[in-house]
């Protein structure tokens, strides 16, 4: 029997394992930590190794592994089955060779990636086939477990760290959004990270599309040797195959939808649903299905997302902002009068981006391991231990007319779980001021 070995027992680790069970491997789980769902996977047949990677899982002969994205590569137990040629791969591979008759949309880059992926994942609904996985949704091997054997449209949100381990992985329409600097905590150079973006595309053919965004320049000029259909967008020209004109998003002569049909604000969403409404279009979506969809649509989770107004002053949760370049949107959604709450785990990443925008800052409250990052960025700055004595310092300098936004523009994980826990619990202190106000 063919050997296994999954490297993480997080959600996606524990989705491949039961996918390679299902299909007739010896699966060998490993973690750092306890594993919860521990006995479930024991009576499957998996064999679990848990708080730790034991040198017996480097004496069987694997015919490959598969490793929790967000592990380097360069951590010693992974750097062992690369020194020895074993085939090391993130889950989507696997997922993606159990499940052909999928239709695949993916989308990468380094910001808007959720927000195309939920607008298309609205618009794929009217096709009654629609899957969200990756990045956002379900593990993909959890999809190709149950419906593998099923046409599906799947909107598929991936990140750099699941792209470098794939190798036969075929989208019919792919994007890479934009390109700024992010992970270099992880990579092992800028370009390295730019590169292990354009994997999107590597095994496209002529028949698929790959959207180009050509008003970045860093996809244009890492965006090679595309074997795929180019369609250029841009919002700011309209010679290329995807553009904006006079208020309306064409795909060629085509009217996609008018931008006032929009309930998500600034030019970033403008291209967020253009771009989703396009690879919509390639899976089969109708224009009039496209344009309902769009209008029912309403902002992420987590991005730029409106939680409530008290005593004049609003408050929003960016919590997806997880490097300066994310933080660009919502500085430029308000004219002034911004309480920015910002900071967090040092992802070593330059925040001079930020700068121009010091006369909308009324003030910034930083938090987190790179608080005093912010005083050489704004004029006014407060730093503070952590998120919520930011954001109770923040309500005593606010005034009627301020908006206070948590856009932190670094990851969470110094004192966070993720930055999905960082804004649920940021709107958790806000709606309990919001209580508290009234009562």
């Amino acid at each position: 029997m063919k050997k296994a070995l999954v490297i993480g027992a997080a959600r996606s680790g524990n989705a491949v394992s039961k996918l390679l069970v299902a299909k007739g491997y010896e699966v060998y789980l490993s973690d750092q930590n306890k594993i919860e769902a521990k006995e479930e996977l024991q009576q499957l047949g998996i064999k679990i190794y848990e708080e730790g990677h034991p040198d017996v899982l480097k004496t069987l002969d694997y015919e490959f592994v598969v490793k929790n994205p967000g592990i380097p590569y360069h951590v010693p137990f992974i750097a062992y089955f690369i020194d020895k040629k074993i085939p090391v791969y993130t889950e989507i591979e696997i997922a993606y060779r159990y499940a052909k008759k999928f239709h695949y949309a993916a989308i990468t880059g380094t910001n808007g990636k959720t927000t195309i992926t939920s607008i298309l994942y609205e618009l794929l609904q009217y096709n009654k086939k629609a899957c969200v996985a990756g990045n956002i949704g379900t593990p993909l091997s959890e999809l190709s477990l149950d419906f593998g054997n099923e046409e599906k449209d799947v909107a598929l949100e991936l990140s750099n760290f699941q792209l470098l381990g794939c190798e036969t992985f075929h989208p019919e329409v792919a994007v890479v959004c934009n390109l700024s600097p992010d992970h270099l905590d992880y990579m092992k150079s800028l370009d390295a990270y730019y590169e292990s973006k354009m994997k999107v595309y590597e095994n496209q053919t002529k028949e698929d599309w790959f959207l180009r965004n050509v008003d970045d320049e860093n996809v244009m000029k890492f965006a090679k040797n595309i074997p795929s259909t180019i369609i250029d967008f841009s919002l700011e020209r309209e010679d290329v195959d995807l553009y904006l004109k006079a208020g309306s998003v064409y795909l060629k002569e085509e009217k996609l939808f008018d931008v006032s049909s929009l309930q998500i604000v600034g030019m970033h969403n403008i291209s967020n649903a253009m771009v989703a409404a396009c690879m919509a279009y390639k899976l089969g979506v109708s224009i009039p299905h496209i344009q309902e969809g769009l209008t029912k649509f309403k902002s992420v989770e987590h991005r730029l997302e409106y939680i409530c107004e008290i005593n004049g002053v609003k408050f929003y949760n960016d919590s997806k902002a997880t490097n300066p370049e994310a933080v660009v949107p919502a500085l430029k959604a308000f004219d002034k009068n911004i309480i920015l709450l910002a900071g967090g785990y040092d992802k070593q990443l330059p925040f001079t981006i930020l700068k121009p925008y010091d006369q909308r800052i009324k003030h910034c409250f930083s938090f987190g391991e790179t608080k005093a990052s912010f005083k050489e960025i704004f004029s006014h700055v407060t730093l503070c231990e952590d998120m919520k004595v930011a954001l109770n310092q923040a309500l005593q300098l606010a005034k009627a007319g301020d908006v206070i936004v948590l856009s932190p523009a670094c990851a969470s994980y110094d004192q966070f779980k993720s930055y999905e826990q960082r804004g649920e619990i940021f709107k958790e202190y806000v709606l309990q001021l919001k209580k508290d106000y009234r009562g």
